[in-house]
């Protein structure tokens, strides 16, 4: 009889523990529990916050693209020997490339233009001229767009595209790149790198882009050029953009140069670079 009445009890009390196993831990003690595996009650809290609610990732700076790819991202030649070359962008226009043309042409040098696509398409006549005369064509990108924005199809496109065009003047795709605004991010770097192309910035920016006169643009360029410098000048610009200086300066840097036995070369002489045809 004890027998019946014991067996029927003992199951009742094993379900009843299993019921109160399977109840849920209250918030408040889930927190205090999380809370105590990460410190002790007596350990200060960190003063800014964890390191996951701080540390997040950021974009390289355009300093540390160029250190970290220095075989293809170049803001100057080598200082070894007495060489430097004068750049232009945003070219060609029928106001100011002309003008800037009959100048190089007049002083014997030859120059790097990074031309514009749809400015090609507009200007042939111009580019074609640039090619006859000795000068080197470097990708600009189509319209001028702030590469970073740019989705990785448009960024590709802006390069193909303007490559094609140029091809058609000097039988070659460029090898040089001139990001507008000297912006560029590190998946872009690594695709023309991909390409066998390089980046070419600046290290001396004459800031003809502000208007200025023709003995600033001459004082600014001067005054920040060593051997290997490469300069940044522009011969075409924005609408309203006042490039004059820049034409008046432009016989006066040269000469300056030369007579401190510095000579102008284009960018593939100042790199040792070969056009790769």
């Amino acid at each position: 009889m004890k027998l019946r009445w014991f067996l029927p009890l003992l199951i009742i009390l094993i379900c009843s523990g299993c019921g109160s196993r399977a109840q849920p831990v209250p918030q408040q003690r889930q927190n205090t529990v999380a809370n105590n595996l990460t410190q002790s009650s007596n350990t200060p809290n960190l003063l800014d916050g964890s390191e996951k609610a701080v540390r997040t990732t950021k974009p390289m700076s355009l300093a540390d693209l160029r250190a970290k790819y220095q075989s293809t991202f170049w803001l100057h030649g080598p200082s070894s020997k007495r060489e430097v070359a004068l750049t232009f962008d945003d070219a060609p226009d029928d106001v100011y490339t002309p003008q800037i043309l009959d100048a190089l042409k007049r002083e014997g040098v030859r120059a790097t233009f990074f031309v514009v696509g749809n400015r090609i398409e507009a200007h042939p006549e111009i580019v074609q001229r640039m090619v006859e005369e000795g000068h080197i064509l470097g990708n600009h990108s189509y319209n001028h767009a702030n590469l970073p924005k740019l989705s990785d199809e448009d960024f590709r496109s802006q390069i193909n595209r303007t490559d094609k065009l140029i091809q058609s003047f000097t039988g070659y795709r460029p090898t040089f790149v001139r990001p507008p605004y000297g912006n560029i991010n590190e998946p872009q770097i690594q695709w023309l790198a991909s390409q066998h192309k390089i980046i070419v910035n600046w290290n001396v920016d004459s800031l003809d882009w502000k208007g200025l006169n023709a003995e600033q643009v001459k004082s600014n360029v001067l005054a920040h050029t060593m051997p290997g410098s490469i300069i940044l000048q522009h011969a075409a610009g924005g609408v309203g953009e006042d490039l004059s200086g820049t034409v008046q300066a432009l016989p006066d840097i040269i000469r300056s140069l030369q007579n401190q036995n510095v000579t102008l070369v284009t960018i593939p002489e100042l790199l040792d670079e070969s056009i790769r045809r």
